[in-house]
């Protein structure tokens, strides 16, 4: 199980189609990457993201816009440990941390645009 979270267009839902291709990977990822302002993410992650995030946990973003996000996912960052390993699928708070930076990475690529997700 994951969540697919991506930022779209608030007027039409539709998910963004960013300017350049992205090489982010989550649970799935293109070979090669996309355009797509997608990422998803193993619910592996979710004890961690309820700690920093509160009950909603990862949810807590949906319906911000990416510059919105920004802070509420850097403060979550700087809650998390560093023990990131190199097998994704790890429970850690590292892998969640690390998965959150992707997140503000394309938040900032699309900082007008809202996120949605599931």
């Amino acid at each position: 199980m994951s969540y697919d979270l991506y930022l779209s267009r608030s007027e039409t839902g539709e998910t963004i189609e960013l300017a350049e291709k992205h090489q982010l990977r989550g649970g799935t990822y293109a070979v090669g990457g996309t355009t797509e302002a997608h990422l998803n993410v193993t619910w592996n992650y979710g004890r961690h993201f309820a700690r920093v995030l509160g009950v909603s946990g990862i949810r807590t973003i949906y319906g911000l816009a990416g510059a919105e996000s920004i802070p509420v996912l850097e403060k979550a960052i700087g809650e998390l440990g560093d023990d990131a390993t190199d097998n994704y699928w790890d429970a850690t708070e590292g892998n969640a941390a690390r998965a959150l930076r992707d997140l503000v990475a394309l938040a900032k690529l699309a900082p007008e645009d809202v996120w949605a997700g599931d």
